[in-house]
Formats: structure tokens, C-alpha cells, sequence
């Protein structure tokens, strides 16, 4: 393997992971359809310290708005339901004993217009993330250059490539973008 191929190889994988994470940004916002993800970052006391939910229970969605929490434990069940209560998703908890059931009303239009705000600036995040990862790549290319480990020439081809791989990936988080603001406005 070459040295530019090196630098595109690595460019190729850490843009990846940033397009990863902006999918996992907007995975986390709520669109009022029920998501699993929605309750991941919630942390729950027990057993003596704080936990993620989905180590305590397994979260499930029944058709058509709510969500369904079922702890591994019931001993749990209580501090599940606190721990979701206490959090900023406003969601309010019911428990049959079993398990702990959430509906997740419908968004408001002026609602729907904040999140799609929202995902825009974590699109945008994710967008300076990729270009941040490509000026590293543009270093990168140009000191292999300047140390003559590559001529001017494959330098200009390398550089080219970064670009193509910018644009590929500004175009995936585009899509999943797109993909979002759909669901947000027509759910």
C-alpha cells in the first residue's frame, strides 16, 4: 500500500465514523415516531450507581405511539420510571407492574419547525467534522511532499482524492439529513 493510499484509507474511516455519529445525533431526536434510541441516554440508579437504561431493560415499540420499557429485574422498575420522568424528553411513564409504557404524543408544527432547526445544526456539525478531517488529510498529503516521499504531481492526484471522498461523505450526511427533516415534518 502506497502512502497516499494510507491517507485515503484513513480519510475514508474517520470520515466514516463522523457521518456514524451525525446518524446517531439525529437518531436521538424525537420526530414523535417511538424510537428505542430515544431513551438511550437516559441513566438510571441501581445497584448502586448510575446506568443506561438499556443495560437495566429492553426498550420496544408498540404500534402506533408508545414505547415500552421492560426491565431485566422489577426491583428496577421504579427507578426506571423515576429516571424517565426526571429526564428533558417529557415523557410521562406508566408501569403495570411489568412494565413501564410511554405514548409519545404528536409533535405541534412549531415543533416540528425547532427539531428540523436542530438537525440542521447537527448536519452542519457533522459537515465541519468531515471538511476538519480533510484539511488533516491536505496536511498530511502536502508534508509527504515537502519531505519528497511524493512528487507534485501525485501530490495534485491526492489531493483530488481527498476532495472526492470530502463529497461523498457531505453527501451522505445530506441524505440522512433529508431522511430526518421527512420524518420530522410528515409524521
Amino acid at each position: 500500500m502506497t502512502l497516499l493510499e494510507e491517507v485515503f484509507e484513513e480519510t475514508t474511516e474517520r470520515m466514516k465514523k463522523s457521518v456514524e455519529a451525525t446518524d446517531r445525533d439525529f437518531s436521538r431526536i424525537r420526530t414523535g415516531r417511538p424510537s428505542p434510541a430515544l431513551l438511550e441516554r437516559i441513566m438510571v440508579e441501581a445497584y448502586g450507581s448510575k446506568m443506561p437504561i438499556n443495560q437495566l431493560a429492553t426498550i420496544s415499540v408498540q404500534p402506533p405511539r408508545t414505547l415500552v420499557v421492560r426491565p431485566f429485574d422489577r426491583e428496577n422498575l421504579n427507578a426506571i420510571e423515576r429516571a424517565v420522568q426526571m429526564s428533558d424528553l417529557g415523557l410521562t411513564p406508566g408501569n403495570d407492574g411489568k412494565n413501564i409504557h410511554m405514548e409519545i404524543p404528536p409533535l405541534t408544527e412549531e415543533r416540528r419547525k425547532e427539531l428540523v432547526k436542530v438537525v440542521r445544526k447537527k448536519a452542519e456539525e457533522g459537515r465541519v467534522a468531515v471538511r476538519s478531517i480533510r484539511r488533516d488529510s491536505r496536511e498530511q498529503i502536502e508534508m509527504l511532499q515537502e519531505e519528497k516521499e511524493i512528487n507534485e504531481d501525485e501530490a495534485n492526484k491526492g489531493m483530488d482524492m481527498i476532495q472526492k471522498i470530502t463529497d461523498e461523505h457531505i453527501k451522505k450526511i445530506d441524505g440522512i439529513l433529508e431522511k430526518k427533516e421527512e420524518e420530522i415534518m410528515n409524521f
